[in-house]
């Protein structure tokens, strides 16, 4: 993307005020989304992102600029702005860039930029008319499918030179029923790491009836009973609850600076002994996965929390600094616009021992979360709100009736603690995170798990 020269330059610059560290991060990503609505293609969006972003850290103090002009003069001038934070004098230290390769465990085999419009569009129609045909009470059907083509560049004054090409496919299919004036919407988007053999593995039929089935069944369910009871919270995306109430508050950007409830307890129980959950950058063309992170570190498997044990957090090098750590791979951002961050890749809780028939017959009265949606989290207190997509009602060790309108309400903390099954059909649900680096595409996941209480909401 940019030259080694003028790369010399532009962190020479950088560091001429006094910096201990700088570092230039270059992106070029095509991405393509195609909508569809009332049975007919209604957008197609092809964007190009390009620029360029400059950072230097003076000890724990760190300046963040971005340009989108990748002149040499433009770049020196990014770097010119950043280096004027401070007022120091250059410590001398000489750049000789080194490229790393680091290699690509995820292969591509359809790469979705080869591919035609009129070949995509032929499988959001599939995963469309799927989900408007299923029921006569399927009234609104939405559709994208979407591609990105992620390409960076990092270089730093330690003399580090990567790249790394990021393709990611995913396509979301949300369905309303209706029914006598009242709406209930079901929704499914699978993505993956890979291109458009993604549809051999999922097919867009099963995506558009997933969503569609979902929404008829809330359609015709009945409301929640609000109470304080056992919940049984299936695989897939019902580990959302774990990244957002507990995962966030592992990552150093909140650790570092005393803001989470998990800061100064490594090494203490957090959880219950059952619980064991990581964050995994190398898993093969999983959603979140990266070969390298916005940093140029490998990425890595780090066990965050051993049978209840917190054994380690999620570290930027900026949070290294401030705790006296290493980096963990897990530097992320949206774009080169965005100063990097810790952030999560595929975070999980593992599969456990408890079968998952002795789940559900163990609750004598409870909810089974069959499927997860969104919520509110205070990423300091780990106090969380989140709405059940599709929720049955437990009794006498059996599923009963589907309930809408359910909710779960507690503290991450607290959670962990109150987890005492945990079954073993470990799966993963596809999302994309924002914090304070910008959106970014992660992995949740979790096998089927019993909470032994926890606030219900409903009517």
């Amino acid at each position: 993307m940019i030259s080694k020269s003028i790369l010399n330059a532009v962190l020479a610059k950088a560091l001429s005020t006094g910096a201990d560290f700088a570092e230039v991060f270059a992106e070029r990503t095509l991405s393509k989304n195609i909508s569809m609505i009332d049975s007919k293609v209604s957008e197609i969006t092809d964007s190009l992102l390009s620029g360029v972003g400059i950072r230097i850290l003076m000890g724990t103090r760190s300046v963040y600029a971005s340009t989108t002009d990748l002149s040499y003069s433009g770049l020196i001038n990014c770097a010119a702005q950043v280096a004027s934070a401070l007022s120091g004098v250059p410590n001398g230290k000489s750049i000789h860039l080194t490229e790393r390769i680091f290699g690509d465990i995820h292969p591509i085999r359809i790469v979705p930029s080869s591919v035609s419009n009129a070949q995509k569009i032929d499988l959001l129609k599939e995963g469309y008319f799927s989900a408007k045909n299923y029921h006569k009470e399927i009234a609104q059907v939405m559709g994208n499918i979407l591609d990105v083509d992620h390409n960076i560049m990092i270089a730093n004054s330690d003399g580090l030179y990567t790249e790394d090409r990021q393709v990611r496919t995913r396509m979301v299919i949300s369905a309303i029923a209706s029914k006598d004036g009242e709406n209930q919407t079901g929704s499914f988007a699978p993505g993956r790491r890979m291109g458009l053999e993604m549809f051999d593995m999922i097919s867009p039929k099963s995506i558009g009836e997933k969503a569609a089935k979902q929404a008829i069944t809330m359609l015709h369910a009945d409301y929640c009973p609000a109470g304080n009871y056992p919940v049984a919270i299936e695989n897939g995306f019902g580990g959302v609850i774990f990244h957002e109430a507990c995962g966030h508050s592992l990552e150093s950007s909140s650790v570092a600076l005393g803001q989470s409830v998990f800061s100064n307890k490594l090494g203490k129980q957090i959880a219950n002994p059952k619980v064991t959950a990581i964050d995994d950058g190398t898993i093969s063309n999983a959603w979140g996965s990266i070969n390298v992170d916005d940093e140029g570190n490998s990425s890595r498997r780090n066990v965050l929390i051993e049978n209840g044990i917190l054994k380690s957090y999620m570290i930027d090098k900026l949070g290294g600094r401030r705790m006296g750590m290493e980096a963990t791979g897990n530097c992320r951002r949206q774009s080169y616009a965005w100063e990097p961050t810790s952030r999560m890749t595929n975070t999980m809780i593992l599969a456990g021992q408890d079968k998952n028939e002795d789940i559900i017959s163990s609750m004598e009265y409870g909810l089974y979360a069959a499927d997860m949606g969104g919520g509110s989290v205070n990423p300091i207190t780990g106090e969380f709100n989140f709405s059940v997509r599709e929720g049955y009602m437990v009794r006498d060790g059996k599923i009963c009736e589907p309930v809408r309108g359910a909710s779960l309400i507690g503290k991450g903390s607290e959670i962990l603690m109150n987890i005492d099954m945990v079954g073993t059909n470990l799966a993963t649900g596809q999302g994309m995170c924002g914090s304070s680096s910008g959106s970014i595409p992660t992995d949740v996941g979790q096998p089927l798990l019993r909470v032994s209480s926890i606030t219900v909401g409903g009517r």
